[in-house]
């Protein structure tokens, strides 16, 4: 599996040798039946990344092999030291199976103690994450794969699965085709996905919240919503009405006309799942934003099956690191700063509860931050800081400067300033579980040899953690199965319960999604329950909030970041593309990667003269990067595109977060394109004719 639709593939390893020769998705498993992308086959068999094949350390300023007793005793040596001048900083990944992630919290948590943990998956589901809790009282979208042919209508709202979740989109298409169903899509760029859209609305970059209260404000006007549902299961509603604006204003502060809020506001009159991604979490306002969604489904009564908010996860195992890893909860989301769950998880891990923090930490931006002040050395697990960041130039600087460990299975930037490196083992090459965006279980198994130099992530944190903290790894070498059984034990009873799923239940099933309490349990659509042996079936609901009831929001459109100017005239945003994942180790080189790819319209390019052979320079507050220009009038004027995979992009953007979720925003800054021969001049000093 390469994203979080979470695809049973079978590999067949190479015939002589470690590797993988051939992939396919495998027609057993319950999730893809058969059906895979071609990125989640070429990634498996034919990733272009350079591997890391044998562990290196740094010596006289360069990286050279070196034997794992040497590379583990450093980066041992190194952690220990960095605990005892402050804090270890530890960025994992949804690149990790359960048991490596549960693992992986387990050292940093029960371990090292650290406030100054968390992972990729904060930097693009975070919003999202704490939307569901603040609404519902848990994590996890209520709906699953099943409710999409149950839907009416699908609303795609800031993404793009056409390009980052081919075969989920498939389905999404075929169920948009069947008579009286249709898809639209919200967005500003007219993206892969608004192509095939029945309708597309485009607001101003960044205006989405703006957009999503003209469509509830218009749906209150003409009493277009489920009083019924809204009485009976929600609380909040006189609050949102209070602060809700009138459509037609709401309307032009998105820069949309009201016909296109009509056109979306009918398409929640009937049964409508409502997806979203990272163009509505990577915002400073992605949580008020993703709450504000949810409260157009709540008001038209679309959560019930076949409709509903279902936020769309990226990375392979994002949900199962949102559940396991002790990132922004204990596993099975347990309340971090609950003192009687800390309690229990500090039971269970035989450690001091004073050992545990009493808070999450202040997320992958806030760690970056402390590098060189409250943290002494950082510790990256599948992940690439270097480039994934906002503003990651001075994130680059701040880690050429500490003690770093790097581990993971491809060179990238942030292994080329690593003070050891530490090579893991990828898909087909690992045992444990990973878990979907649909909270599905499903196993992974190896299909090939691990390379002699090489080792799974599973057994280089317990090494490590054995070395540092023996009491909580006795064995450096875990069994996957024994840590899987340790975890979902701890999820017992919680609302995120996978007790009841076993490795023998998985041999057998392919796949178990939670809450799955006891081996024959299997999880459907959240909070909604219908009264199964009444006559006329009544409808129930049950959310694990303080009052069980759903929470509607009041949150209003607020200023961006960073809002154009006549110095910074363009507003750059960033997006996926289909070939790239995970800052894109897997498909492009590192030392020398092709120059970045920015899709400007046309008609921005004819009132510039700031490109020359076809080629720009993009220019931030923050830094500059030379650029292709690709004419694409699917770009609204105004607007730079580029793709967030690249190292360069991310020299540009911003470092607001939201308040809330701890997430960046990467989607809108100011920005403005210059020559690059006036670049040039300037950066050598040379005074051009025009000057």
């Amino acid at each position: 599996m390469r994203c979080a639709v979470g695809c049973g593939h079978l590999h067949r390893g190479a015939d002589l040798g470690t590797g993988i020769d051939v992939v396919r998705g495998d027609a057993a498993h319950p999730v893809n039946q058969g059906l895979a992308c071609q990125r989640g086959i070429e990634e498996s068999q034919d990733p272009e990344g350079p591997w890391l094949t044998r562990p290196q350390v740094r010596r006289d300023g360069e990286l050279v092999p070196t034997t794992w007793d040497v590379a583990l005793s450093e980066a041992v040596m190194g952690l220990r030291r960095a605990h005892g001048q402050g804090e270890v900083g530890i960025l994992g990944s949804g690149q990790q199976t359960n048991e490596a992630a549960y693992a992986l919290g387990k050292l940093a948590r029960g371990g090292f103690g650290t406030r100054y943990y968390d992972a990729n998956t904060t930097l693009c589901m975070a919003s999202a994450v704490t939307a569901y809790y603040q609404a519902f009282g848990s994590d996890a979208p209520p709906c699953t794969y099943d409710d999409i042919p149950e839907a009416e209508s699908h609303v795609i709202w800031g993404a793009n699965p056409a390009a980052a979740h081919p075969v989920m989109f498939r389905w999404i298409r075929q169920a948009a085709e069947a008579d009286d169903a249709e898809m639209v899509v919200v967005d500003p760029v007219e993206s892969e996905t608004a192509e095939q859209a029945d309708a597309h609305v485009a607001p101003d970059p960044g205006k989405d919240l703006a957009l999503t209260r003209a469509v509830l404000a218009r749906l209150v006007e003409s009493d277009r919503i489920d009083r019924a549902f809204i009485d009976e299961a929600t609380e909040g509603f006189a609050d949102l009405l209070a602060a809700l604006p009138d459509s037609e204003s709401a309307a032009a502060e998105a820069g949309v006309s009201v016909a296109a809020v009509d056109r979306l506001a009918t398409a929640f009159d009937r049964k409508a799942l409502c997806y979203w991604g990272m163009g509505v979490n990577q915002h400073v306002q992605g949580t008020d934003l993703s709450r504000a969604l949810i409260d157009i489904c709540l008001a038209t009564g679309n959560l019930r099956p076949g409709s509903g908010p279902f936020s769309l996860t990226g990375q392979a195992n994002s949900m199962g690191t949102r559940v396991c890893s002790s990132k922004g909860t204990w596993p099975g989301q347990r309340d971090f700063e609950d003192p009687d769950e800390r309690r229990v998880v500090a039971d269970e891990w035989g450690v001091p509860v004073e050992r545990l923090p009493d808070d999450a930490g202040p997320g992958p931006v806030g760690i970056a931050d402390a590098v060189g002040d409250d943290v002494a050395a950082v510790w990256t697990v599948a992940t690439n800081p270097v480039a994934g960041m906002p503003d990651a130039g001075p994130v680059a600087e701040a880690l050429e400067d500490a003690f770093v460990v790097a581990q993971d299975a491809f060179e990238s930037e942030t292994t080329a300033v690593a003070d050891v490196v530490l090579p893991a083992a990828t898909w087909g090459e690992s045992a444990g579980t990973t878990m979907n965006m649909e909270r599905t279980v499903s196993r992974v198994r190896p299909a090939t040899g691990v390379p002699s130099g090489v080792r799974t992530d599973l057994r280089i944190i317990a090494t490590i953690g054995s070395k540092l903290f023996p009491e909580l790894f006795p064995d450096p070498d875990p069994d996957p199965e024994t840590l899987f059984d340790e975890f979902a034990g701890l999820t017992a009873g919680t609302v995120a319960d996978v007790s009841g799923v076993t490795y023998d239940r998985l041999d057998e099933e392919k796949a178990v999604r939670w809450p799955a309490p006891d081996e024959e349990s299997h999880g459907g659509y959240r909070y909604y329950e219908p009264d199964a042996e009444a006559e006329d079936p009544d409808e129930s609901w049950s959310f694990p909030t303080a009052t069980g009831r759903a929470q509607f929001s009041t949150g209003r459109q607020g200023d961006l970041p960073e809002p154009t100017d006549e110095s910074y005239p363009l507003t750059l945003t960033t997006a996926r593309e289909s070939d790239g994942y995970n800052t894109g180790v897997r498909s492009r080189a590192v030392e020398d990667p092709d120059p970045v790819v920015a899709r400007i319209n046309p008609e921005t390019l004819a009132d510039s003269d700031s490109v020359e052979d076809g080629e720009t320079v993009i220019e931030s507050r923050r830094g500059s990067v030379r650029a292709a220009v690709d004419p694409d009038p699917a770009v609204p004027e105004g607007l730079v595109w580029l793709p967030i995979h690249h190292p360069d992009t991310n020299r540009l953007t911003v470092d607001a977060l939201d308040p809330q979720s701890k997430e960046p925003n990467f989607k809108q800054c100011a920005v403005r394109m210059v020559a690059p021969e006036a670049r040039e001049a300037e950066a050598s000093g040379v005074v051009t004719a025009d000057d």
